[in-house]
């Protein structure tokens, strides 16, 4: 239930009962109908709501700017124009000192993986309210200085997960095929066929590093074609199928054909893959990371290739990855970068993994939406270095309600101050919450004269605590 769609459903208003129940009109769609299950659910809401909410806006005025890097689905720009925001969408990531120079007038960025928003970044960001990582990582962003300067940050961690899962049960009969090399000597103009260490999948061990949205999915997939698959994972999961979890990692590296890692990057992930590791792995079997660039020690992974250790491997991720499409990938990219595109049976993809139309759909809807909610409601569901706050919806049939929207350092007697503020008026609802050194405080004040809300404003602005301080209405 922590999918923000379904958080949407859980602050639907309640529906007003006719006395007379309406005729029902019993529909289907046939298979080849192009409306998904998003489109149809959305279409569902729409009709039911009977009290539609109120699209709050910030009380200076201010117009919104939205500054979209990196080619992000065009459905997810369609979302935010639809909205009134003014929109800029590039089709490139952008470097520290171009962000430096042009975030300044922005209120909100939308980025994939290859921009990163560094403490820099966010100190030049004089207006930025919100940041969207389009994809399941957040390590492009530095999530402790946002959220100091009361920036959350949102991500899409479910929505590419099949696309991935795809991707490696692809890659794992390309490789045991030797499908890419065979492709490269036909396109030569050499015939060479051979089943010489050609091997099914059917009936081969299948390790995941890391039992998560994508590694159970794809458990899931690799037990349809028949092969036995095991898990390591830092925490006890049940798992789904046959799967079977292993204790350590040792372990797995052990018993599995193929190992698949997808683990987000940590201190305590970077390099699990090393030269130690890659050495417990069977003879013959296959890594495919997927992950992060920097999960895999890839020199280790050389010499391991290099002496027929490992049969092969699929790399998507890499430790320093160009910035653009057409950019080379070379040695000054990863001093390694032509050894490893030189080894047979390795497959190198250019960070694909959610690279799909419907990944790319699912991602700009997800997150577009927990962005919107947040300009427009303030809400934080889903963020992830921040608290998670969030409240019913006004609707437009109540009056002069205005939402207070206050980060603030989590310290003592904040919410005494605010209080005070807040004591000449009729407080409908509020709700706070903390995450380390930072707190949200979300309030609805009912009957807020319009010659009031500039003074409630700057009277939260001066408390103590006061990071960030917005009033929609």
């Amino acid at each position: 239930m922590d999918h923000p769609y379904f958080q949407s459903l859980i602050m639907t208003p309640p529906l007003a009962i006719p006395s007379k129940s309406p005729r029902i009109v019993a529909t289907s769609l046939s298979p080849s109908s192009p409306q998904t299950l998003h489109d149809r659910l959305r279409k569902r809401d729409s009709t039911l709501a009977i009290r539609q909410p109120k699209v709050l806006h910030p009380v200076d005025n201010d117009d919104l700017k939205l500054l979209i890097l990196e080619n992000i689905s065009q459905d997810a720009v369609r979302v935010f124009q639809a909205q009134g925001f003014h929109v800029d969408h590039y089709k490139k990531a952008l470097s520290e000192d171009e962000l430096i120079d042009k975030i300044p007038q922005y209120h909100a960025i939308g980025i994939r993986s290859k921009t990163k928003i560094t403490e820099r970044v966010i100190k030049a960001a004089s207006k930025l309210l919100v940041i969207g990582c389009f994809c399941i990582g957040t390590n492009q962003v530095d999530l402790v200085t946002a959220s100091k300067a009361g920036i959350p940050v949102f991500n899409s961690p479910f929505s590419n997960s099949r696309s991935v899962a795809e991707l490696v049960v692809s890659e794992m009969i390309a490789l045991s095929r030797q499908l890419v090399e065979r492709s490269h000597e036909m396109r030569q103009g050499i015939w060479n066929k051979q089943s010489k260490g050609c091997w099914e999948v059917r009936g081969k061990t299948l390790g995941i590093v890391g039992y998560g949205h994508i590694g159970s999915q794809l458990s899931v997939l690799a037990e349809a074609l028949g092969m036995r698959v095991i898990f390591y994972d830092v925490i006890n999961i049940m798992p789904l199928g046959s799967a079977r979890q292993v204790d350590i990692l040792p372990t797995l590296l052990a018993e599995a054909d193929f190992v698949t890692l997808h683990v987000p990057e940590l201190p305590e992930t970077i390099n699990m893959i090393g030269t130690k590791e890659l050495a417990q792995m069977k003879v013959g079997s296959y890594l495919i990371n997927n992950a992060r660039g920097r999960v895999v020690d890839i020199p280790a992974l050389i010499e391991a290739l290099q002496s027929n250790h490992l049969a092969g491997a699929a790399i998507d991720v890499y430790p320093q990855e160009p910035g653009s499409n057409g950019a080379p990938f070379d040695d000054q990219v990863n001093a390694w970068s032509s050894t490893l595109r030189s080894l047979p049976n390795v497959i190198l993809t250019p960070h694909i993994g959610g690279s799909t139309e419907e990944a790319q759909r699912m991602i700009g809807e997800e997150v577009s939406l927990a962005l919107s909610r947040y300009l427009n409601y303030g809400s934080t569901f889903g963020a992830v270095n921040f608290p998670e706050v969030d409240l019913r919806a006004i609707t437009a049939e109540q009056g002069n309600h205005v939402r207070v929207c206050y980060v603030h350092s989590n310290q003592p007697g904040v919410l005494k101050q605010v209080n005070e503020v807040l004591s000449p008026y009729n407080v409908e609802k509020q709700y706070s919450d903390s995450k380390g050194d930072v707190a949200y405080l979300l309030a609805d004040i009912a009957d807020v004269s319009p010659q009031d809300v500039d003074k409630l404003r700057e009277m939260i602005k001066h408390t103590s605590a006061n990071i960030l301080t917005r009033l929609l209405a």
